[in-house]
C-alpha cells in the first residue's frame, strides 16, 4: 500500500530556484484572482439563473427564505475557514480527501475518493454539461424539447474541448475560468442592479416586513430544515481550492485571502439576486418557473432578454471547466497516495499538466452521458458528500488533540469548527430522519469501496504476473501521453521499474 509523502507544515529548507524551474513538477501557476475564480467558479453553477425556489419553497415566506440565504452563507464561510487551517496544515492537493487520509487512515480517505470518484464528480460534470447544452439549442427548437441525442452530443463536446485546454495548459484552463467567472458575475451584477431600479421604482411589495414573512403555505419545522439544507447545497464547491493547494502562488496567503473574497462575494450575489427576483415575480411566479432569470430579463431587458440565457450558458461552461480542473487534480492526489493506479499521478514534461488524470476524469464523465440515472444517482450520494464536510471539519480537532505543537500558519478558534459540526450534524440527522432509503442507498454506494481497499490497496503481495502487467500497462501510456512521475515522486518511479525487472526476471 503507498502512503505517499505525509510532510505538513513548512516545505522545507530551500531548493534552488534553477533546479526548481526545470524539474517535471506541478507549476505554481494560480494567483489570487484565479483562486477567487475556482471558488466563486465552482459555487455559483446554472441553479441561481435557472431555478434557486429550493428555498424559498421550503422556506414558505420570502423573509425567511432570504435569512436562511445569509446563515447557509455565514455556516459556509466558517466550514471554509476550517479548511483555510487544514490546507496549510497539510500543503497538498486532494482536500479534504488528503486530509481525511492523513488523520484518520487510508480506508477512510478512499471511502471519500471512491464516492467521488464513482459518482459524485461524473454525475455533476455530466449534469452541467447537460444543462449548458440545453441553453445553448434552446433558440433552434423554439417550440419543443431539443432532441436528447444533441444534448448529450453537444454536451460531450464541450467535455473534450474543455479537457483538451485543461490538458495543453494550467494558465489556459485558470484564463477561462476567470473570463467566464467574470461573465456570470456580470450577469448576475446586471440582475441586482435592475432589482435596484425597481426598488427605486416602488416594486418592493414583497421586501416589506409585513408582507415579506407572510407564509404562502403553513411554517413546518421539517419544510426549515429542508430550506437549510438546500442552502446550503448551494454553496457546494466552496472546498475546491483546496484541491489545488500545490498550483497556488504563497498557498499560505492566498488560500485564505481567496476563501474570505470569495464566500462573503457569493453569498451577497446569491441574496440580492433573490431580493431582484422578488421585485418582479411574486413568491408563487417563483415557484412555478424553471428559467427564473430567463423570465426576469424578459419582464424587464425586453429586447434584451437574450442576454439571459446566454448567461446561463456562460455559467454552465465555467462550471465544467473549473470542476474538470479541480477533480484531476483529487485523482492525481488519489494515485500519488496510492490510492489508484500510478498513471494518474503523472504529468505532462514539457506542459506539467496531469493529462492521465484529465483524460480518465472526462472518460467517466462520457460514460456518465451515457447513462439515463444520472440525477438519481446525484440524489443518493449528495448525502454523503455532505457527511464527508463534517469528517474533515472533525478532522481539525482531532488533529489539534494528536498533535498540538505541529506547525499551523493559520490556527482558528476551535469555537468556529464546533459551530459548523452542530450545524452539520443538525443538517445530516434531519436527512436521515427525512430520506432514510436514499440516504442508505447513498452509505451503500460508498461501502462498496471496502473490498475494492481491500483488493487494490491493502494486499501488497500481489501475483507478479499482475504487477508486470500493470507496470507494462503504465509504461505504454507513459509514452501515449510523454508524461512522467512529478519530481518529488521519482523515488517510487525507479521502485516500480526495479519490481517489473524483478517480475520479469522471475518469470
Amino acid at each position: 500500500m503507498g502512503d505517499g509523502p505525509r510532510q505538513r507544515g513548512s516545505p522545507g529548507p530551500p531548493t534552488d530556484p534553477s533546479k526548481e524551474s526545470s524539474a517535471v513538477a506541478l507549476k505554481k501557476e494560480i494567483g489570487l484572482v484565479s483562486a477567487c475564480g475556482i471558488i466563486v467558479g465552482n459555487i455559483i453553477g446554472s441553479g441561481i439563473f435557472v431555478s434557486p425556489k429550493g428555498v424559498l419553497e421550503n422556506a414558505s415566506s420570502v423573509g425567511l427564505a432570504l435569512i436562511i440565504w445569509i446563515t447557509t452563507g455565514i455556516i459556509t464561510a466558517i466550514g471554509a475557514l476550517c479548511y483555510a487551517e487544514l490546507g496549510v496544515t497539510i500543503p497538498k492537493s486532494g482536500g479534504d480527501y488528503s486530509y481525511v487520509k492523513d488523520i484518520f487512515g487510508g480506508l477512510a480517505g478512499f471511502l471519500r475518493l471512491w464516492i467521488a470518484l464513482l459518482v459524485i464528480y461524473p454525475t455533476n460534470q455530466a449534469v452541467i454539461a447537460l444543462t449548458f447544452s440545453n441553453y445553448i439549442l434552446q433558440p433552434l427548437y423554439p417550440s419543443c424539447l431539443a432532441p436528447e441525442s444533441g444534448l448529450r452530443l453537444l454536451a460531450a463536446v464541450c467535455l473534450l474541448l474543455l479537457t483538451w485546454v485543461n490538458c495543453f495548459s494550467v494558465r489556459w484552463a485558470t484564463r477561462v475560468q476567470d473570463i467566464f467567472t467574470a461573465g456570470k458575475l456580470l450577469a448576475l451584477g446586471l440582475i441586482i442592479v435592475m432589482g435596484i431600479v425597481q426598488i427605486c421604482k416602488g416594486h418592493f411589495y414583497w421586501l416589506e416586513p409585513a408582507h415579506a414573512f407572510e407564509p404562502f403555505q403553513e411554517y413546518d419545522v421539517g419544510r426549515i430544515a429542508l430550506a437549510f439544507l438546500q442552502g446550503s447545497f448551494a454553496y457546494g464547491g466552496w472546498n475546491f481550492l483546496n484541491y489545488v493547494t500545490e498550483e497556488l502562488i504563497d498557498p499560505h496567503k492566498n488560500l485564505p485571502r481567496a476563501i474570505f473574497i470569495s464566500i462573503p462575494l457569493v453569498t451577497f450575489v446569491y441574496v440580492f439576486a433573490n431580493v431582484a427576483y422578488v421585485t418582479a415575480m411574486s413568491p408563487n411566479e417563483l415557484l412555478a418557473s424553471n428559467a427564473v432569470a430567463v423570465i426576469f430579463g424578459e419582464k424587464l431587458l425586453g429586447v434584451m432578454s437574450w442576454i439571459m440565457p446566454i448567461s446561463v450558458a456562460l455559467s454552465t461552461f465555467g462550471g465544467v471547466n473549473g470542476s474538470l480542473f479541480t477533480s484531476s487534480r483529487l485523482f492525481f492526489a488519489g494515485a500519488r497516495e496510492g490510492h489508484l493506479p500510478r498513471l494518474l499521478a503523472m504529468i505532462h514534461v514539457n506542459r506539467f499538466t496531469p493529462i492521465p488524470a484529465l483524460l480518465f476524469t472526462c472518460i467517466s464523465t462520457l460514460l456518465m452521458l451515457c447513462t439515463s440515472d444520472i440525477y438519481t444517482l446525484i440524489n443518493y450520494v449528495g448525502f454523503i458528500n455532505y457527511l464527508f464536510y463534517g469528517v474533515t471539519v472533525a478532522g481539525q480537532i482531532v488533529l489539534r488533540i494528536k498533535q498540538p505543537d505541529l506547525y499551523r500558519p493559520i490556527k482558528v478558534s476551535l469555537a468556529w469548527p464546533v459551530i459548523y459540526l452542530l450545524f452539520w450534524a443538525f443538517l445530516l440527522i434531519f436527512s436521515l430522519y427525512s430520506e432514510p432509503m436514499v440516504c442508505s442507498i447513498g452509505l451503500a454506494i460508498m461501502l462498496t469501496a471496502v473490498p475494492v481497499y481491500f483488493a487494490g490497496v491493502y494486499w501488497e503481495n500481489k501475483p507478479k504476473q499482475f504487477i508486470s502487467f500493470v507496470a507494462k500497462m503504465t509504461h505504454l501510456g507513459q509514452k501515449l501521453c510523454l508524461v512522467v512521475y512529478p519530481a518529488e515522486d521519482k523515488r517510487r518511479e525507479d521502485e516500480d521499474e526495479e519490481n517489473q525487472e524483478e517480475a520479469e526476471e522471475k518469470l
